[in-house]
C-alpha cells in the first residue's frame, strides 16, 4: 500500500471510529457525481452551439446525449460484473480518467463520428462509476452513517442539476461550448488529484463470494426495488423531460426558468433532509416521498391552471425526487449485502431505461392525449410504485430494524 493510501485509510479508520463523516473522501465521490450529470446534461443546453461547431443539425447534435445515455446502459451490467473483483481506488480512477480523455477529445473534435465516439465511452465510464459510487461510499463508515454517507457521496447530483447545467449553459454563451467541456477535462484533473490524496483503497469482491448475476436479481427485496425504480423516476421523467410544453399549456411559458429552479433548489434541501434520517427511516422516507408525489399529481390534474398550485406541487415534487436516488441505492445497496456492486449497476440501467421511456412515452403522450394526460399517467405509475414499496416490508423496504 502507498503512503498516500495508508494515510488516507488512516484518516478513514479515524472518523469512523470517532462517529464523524470522512467528508474529503465522500466528497471527492460527490464531485465524480458532479462531473458524471455536468458531462451527460451540459450538451441539452448548448445544442445550438455544438450543432453549428460541428457542422450538423440541432437534432443530429441531440444524439450527443443520446449516445452518452447508451453508453452507460450499455456498460453499467456486464463491467461492473466483470470489475467486481478490482481494487475500487485504481477501477474509479481508470473511470475519472476516462472522463479526462474523451472531455478532452469532445473539446478538440471536428469530427461528428469521432464526437459520438468519445461520448459514447465516456458514458461507459459512467456506467462504472455509478456502479460503484454507492458501495465506496458505505464501506467508508460504520454501519451507523452508511445511509448519511451515500446522501454525501450523492449531492453532486442534485448539484449539477440545480446549479452547474445552469451555469454551464450560460458560460457557454460567453466563451463557446468547447471551452465549456474543457473545463470539466480539468476538473477530471483535479479530481484525480484529490482521489490520489484523499480517497483509500478497498479490495474488491473476494472470488468465492461473487454470485452470478442471475442470482443477484432473484435475491429477495432486490427486484422490489428495481420495479420501484422503474415507475418512480419514469414518472419523474415524463413530466421532466417535457416540463417546457407542458408549463406553456398551463400558461407558465415565461416561467420555465423560475419553475426548474424552485424544482433545483427543493431537490437539493430534499436530499439534505434524506441524509438526515435515512439511516434511522428508509421506509417511512420512501412510503412518504412516494404518497406525496402521487398526491402532487393528483392535486396538478384538477388545478394546473393555478399558479398557487403549479408552484407548491413542483416544491413537492423536488422535495420527494431529491433524495430518491440515495434512497433507492441505499435500499437496494442493503437487499444485495456483499452483491451491492453487482445490485447498483441494475438500478443504473434501470434508471436509464427510467430516462429514455419518460421521453419515448412522453412523447406519445404529446401526440396521442395531451400534455393533460401527463399527472394522471404520473398518479398511476405512483400508486404502482407506492404499492410495491409498501408489500416489501420484509425485503426491499423493511420496516426499522429491531
Amino acid at each position: 500500500m502507498s503512503s498516500h493510501t495508508a494515510s488516507a485509510t488512516q484518516s478513514i479508520s479515524n472518523s469512523s471510529s470517532s462517529g464523524r463523516l470522512p467528508w474529503a473522501g465522500l466528497l471527492a465521490l460527490a464531485m465524480t457525481g458532479f462531473i458524471c450529470i455536468l458531462t451527460e446534461t451540459i450538451p441539452s443546453g448548448l445544442l445550438l452551439q455544438i450543432g453549428e461547431g460541428l457542422g450538423v443539425s440541432e437534432a443530429l447534435a441531440g444524439q450527443l446525449v443520446t449516445l452518452y445515455a447508451l453508453g452507460s446502459l450499455v456498460a453499467a451490467i456486464p463491467l461492473t460484473t466483470a470489475t467486481r473483483g478490482w481494487r475500487r481506488r485504481p477501477l474509479l480512477l481508470m473511470c475519472i480518467v476516462g472522463f479526462l480523455v474523451f472531455n478532452t477529445i469532445t473539446t478538440l473534435s471536428a469530427n461528428y463520428t469521432l464526437t459520438l465516439a468519445a461520448r459514447f465511452f465516456a458514458g461507459v465510464s459512467a456506467g462504472i462509476l455509478w456502479g460503484m459510487i454507492a458501495g465506496y461510499a458505505r464501506r467508508m463508515v460504520p454501519e451507523s452513517l452508511k445511509g448519511r454517507a451515500m446522501a454525501l457521496a450523492m449531492v453532486g447530483t442534485p448539484l449539477a442539476l440545480a446549479l452547474g447545467v445552469p451555469a454551464g449553459t450560460l458560460l457557454g454563451s460567453v466563451i463557446g461550448w468547447r471551452l465549456v467541456l474543457g473545463l470539466m477535462s480539468l476538473l477530471s484533473l483535479l479530481l484525480i488529484a484529490w482521489v490520489l490524496w484523499k480517497l483509500p483503497d478497498y479490495p474488491g469482491e473476494a472470488a468465492n463470494k461473487r454470485l452470478p448475476l442471475r442470482r443477484v436479481f432473484v435475491i429477495p427485496g432486490v427486484r422490489p426495488v428495481l420495479f420501484v425504480v422503474l415507475t418512480w423516476v419514469l414518472a419523474h421523467n415524463i413530466l421532466y423531460t417535457y416540463i417546457a410544453p407542458y408549463l406553456v399549456q398551463a400558461g407558465f411559458n415565461q416561467r420555465v426558468d423560475l419553475v426548474l429552479l424552485i424544482f433545483g433548489v427543493t431537490a437539493f434541501a430534499g436530499i439534505w433532509v434524506i441524509g438526515v434520517w435515512i439511516d434511522r427511516s428508509l421506509r417511512p422516507l420512501v412510503l412518504i416521498s412516494l404518497a406525496a408525489f402521487s398526491l402532487a399529481s393528483f392535486l396538478l390534474a384538477i388545478g394546473s391552471s393555478q399558479p398557487l398550485v403549479i408552484y407548491l406541487v413542483v416544491t413537492v415534487w423536488g422535495l420527494t425526487f431529491g433524495g430518491a436516488a440515495t434512497l433507492l441505492q441505499t435500499a437496494v445497496a442493503e437487499a444485495a449485502g456483499e452483491s451491492a456492486d453487482v445490485a447498483q449497476s441494475m438500478l443504473v440501467t434501470a434508471w436509464n431505461l427510467a430516462i429514455g421511456g419518460g421521453g419515448v412515452i412522453g412523447g406519445i403522450l404529446i401526440e396521442t392525449l395531451g400534455v393533460g394526460s401527463f399527472p394522471w399517467v404520473l398518479f398511476i405509475l405512483l400508486l404502482l410504485a407506492l404499492l410495491a414499496a409498501l408489500r416489501a416490508r420484509d425485503h426491499g423496504f423493511p420496516g426499522k430494524k429491531e
